[in-house]
Formats: structure tokens, C-alpha cells, sequence
């Protein structure tokens, strides 16, 4: 079972939910009210029953991860079509919803609760169509601008499923916008191909499909065909930092962060890992990024540019495989206190 939320499951090494008066302390003047704790479809009069905690991201109930009062929305998208190896990818969004449920509220770096602070809604899975890879990814697109309108200012992360979404997703930001983006890929692979196997709404094409409405730069690099290679050369928008550069010193954040404009979307493909932490995934690749490496990275592109939305993709979970399962979970948590640590108290590190 999830850890518990009560008192005293907390002075068991539990998780704890604030109280309101704790919420309103941590934000000031924004009319934040926690308010009881309420389980969700349970009959009047049990609410104080040992229920488990809900499926949603964090285990958060209907108050913390309510939309009204939420600064994060994660939408699921469970969507698998173009796979051209190990598959699986379909099953990436519950299998990162279950596993947040076991991931300790408490950031080390922020030493507080941001999750419950700050709360996360959880939406429903987008089931698209089967007519097509094509239609699919056209009626993602038309969803995603429908949601990103309806959130407002909230921070929208996006969790796969195939890396074919995340196109839809970033032509949606940049109409929304009316200007250029900069998408910042963390993956193995530059997924630069005009086409892969039939069809320019491949997971292989992802990048190619945004580089006429954002520049693209592409962080892990380990896994790239000549075809791409020249792609990225014609495109003065296309930079590729490769994963051996980033065994020498931190340059290579140096590089990245030049090259990304003010407004930032973030493509997060879990393969962007060396596999001996995620192998959960369609292509891995040997090498690639660390866990604390890539949060030092990701902090300081939040700090130092304004990250519009983000998504996580390309997690295929594997029987026994709960420990990337778990990692995913964290990062995707890691990513929303990074984008909303400035509402929290001032005096945070």
C-alpha cells in the first residue's frame, strides 16, 4: 500500500497533508484553503475510513488536486502507434500515476510538501483515435489547445505514451503564443527523420514535425542517423549536444541554455537516461544522463528561462521494473516544483 497521510502513519516515516493553516502560512495573500481531507465516490459519514489514497498523481485527493485550486495539471495521453522497437508505451501514464503514489511528498530541495501546497490535478487519459497516426496526432493537437486554454496559467505536463504527442503539443503552444518557441529535447535520439516507416507522424519524426515553428535543442544525443545529422545542419534552429559531451564538466548546460530563446516547452524522452536507470523504455541507449547531473541541469533552465509546459514520454513499463517506474514518477514531481518554486515561501533555497 501507498504510505498513509495521517498523523500518525507521519511519526512512522508516513506522509503527512498539511493542515490550512500550514497552507495558508506557505502562500500568503493567495486565498489558498486546504480544507478537510475528503476521499473521493465515498457515501457521506465514511470519509474518516482507512481508504487508500486516490490514483492520481501523488495520491493527491480531491482537495489538494482539485483544478480550481491547482498549479499543475498532468494529462495523461496513453497513446502507441508508431513503436519501432520495444513497445509498451501505452501503458507509461498509469504506470507513472501508480508509482507517484509511493513518492514521498517532502522536496529535499525545497523542504517542504510542494505537491499539497501548490496541488496537482490530475485529468482523465486522452483516448485518440485508431483511424490513423496522422488523424490521431491532428485531434491530439486540437485537444491539447483546448486544455492548455482551459488551464490558464496552470503548468501543464503531459505524461506518454509515444514521443509522437509531443509535436501536436508544441505547434498548440506555439499558436497559442503567436511566436517562435524553443523546445529543449532531453533524449537519446534526435527523432529528426522527415518520415519513418511510412508515415511523418512517427515518433522518429517528433522534432522534424516542430523545427518550421520552434527551434529544437536537443540534449543526450547518443543514437542519431546520418539522415538526421544532415537535417539538423540545414536548420540554423537545430542544435544537438551529444551525450559523450557530457562527461566533461558542465559545459555542455553552458551550451544548451545559449541556445534556448526566453519561452521553453520541455520534451522530456525517458530513453534521454542511461538505461542501468531507466531500461524501461522502447530504444535504449548505453550511456546517457545521471539523475543528479540532470536535475542541476533542469533547475537551472527553470531559473533562468520561463518553461511553458513540459511532457514525459517513452516509458514502457516492465514486470518488476517499479524502480524506473518510480524515477519517472519523481522526475515529473522534480519538474513541477522546479516550475512553481517562486510562489512558495520567498526565503526557499
Amino acid at each position: 500500500m501507498p504510505n498513509r497521510r495521517d498523523g500518525e502513519a507521519a511519526g512512522r516515516g508516513g506522509r503527512s497533508r498539511p493542515a490550512a493553516e500550514t497552507v495558508a502560512e506557505a502562500l500568503p495573500g493567495t486565498g489558498v484553503d486546504a480544507g478537510p481531507t475528503r476521499a473521493r465516490n465515498v457515501p457521506t459519514g465514511l470519509e474518516d475510513l482507512p481508504w487508500e489514497l486516490p490514483h492520481t498523481f501523488l495520491g493527491l485527493d480531491e482537495t489538494a488536486g482539485s483544478f480550481e485550486r491547482a498549479a499543475a495539471v498532468v494529462l495523461p495521453v496513453p497513446y502507441e502507434s508508431t513503436t519501432s522497437w520495444g513497445g509498451g508505451t501505452r501503458g507509461g501514464p498509469r504506470a507513472v500515476l501508480e508509482a507517484s503514489r509511493y513518492v514521498e511528498l517532502f522536496d529535499e530541495e525545497l523542504g517542504c510538501e510542494p505537491g499539497v501546497l501548490l496541488g496537482v490535478h490530475t485529468l482523465p487519459a486522452l483516448e485518440l483515435t485508431r483511424a490513423g497516426a496522422g488523424p490521431a496526432m491532428d485531434e491530439l493537437r486540437a485537444a491539447y489547445a483546448r486544455l492548455a486554454e482551459a488551464c490558464g496559467e496552470r503548468f501543464l505536463v503531459m505524461l506518454g505514451g509515444e514521443h509522437s504527442i509531443s509535436s501536436p503539443a508544441i505547434l498548440a503552444q506555439a499558436d497559442r503564443r503567436g511566436r517562435r518557441l524553443s523546445v529543449l529535447q532531453m533524449d537519446a535520439h534526435a527523432d529528426l527523420r522527415p518520415e519513418y516507416e511510412g508515415t511523418p507522424a512517427s515518433h522518429a519524426s517528433a522534432m522534424a514535425r516542430v523545427l518550421d515553428r520552434a527551434d529544437v535543442v536537443a540534449v543526450g544525443l547518443r543514437g542519431v542517423s546520418q539522415e538526421e545529422v544532415d537535417v539538423s545542419r540545414a536548420h540554423d534552429g537545430s542544435t544537438l549536444v551529444w551525450a559523450h559531451e557530457m562527461q566533461d564538466g558542465d559545459q555542455w548546460m553552458d551550451l544548451a541554455l545559449e541556445a534556448l530563446g526566453p519561452e521553453v516547452y520541455l520534451t522530456f524522452d525517458v530513453d534521454y537516461f542511461d538505461p542501468s536507470l531507466v531500461p524501461s523504455t522502447g530504444t535504449p541507449e548505453p550511456g546517457g544522463g545521471g539523475w543528479y547531473d540532470t536535475l542541476r541541469f533542469l533547475r537551472r533552465v527553470f531559473d533562468e528561462r520561463e518553461v511553458v509546459a513540459a511532457d514525459v514520454v517513452e516509458l514502457a513499463p516492465a514486470p518488476g521494473g517499479h524502480a524506473a517506474d518510480f524515477l519517472v514518477a519523481k522526475l515529473v514531481y522534480k519538474l513541477i516544483t522546479y516550475r512553481l518554486r517562486d510562489r512558495l515561501q520567498p526565503n526557499l533555497p
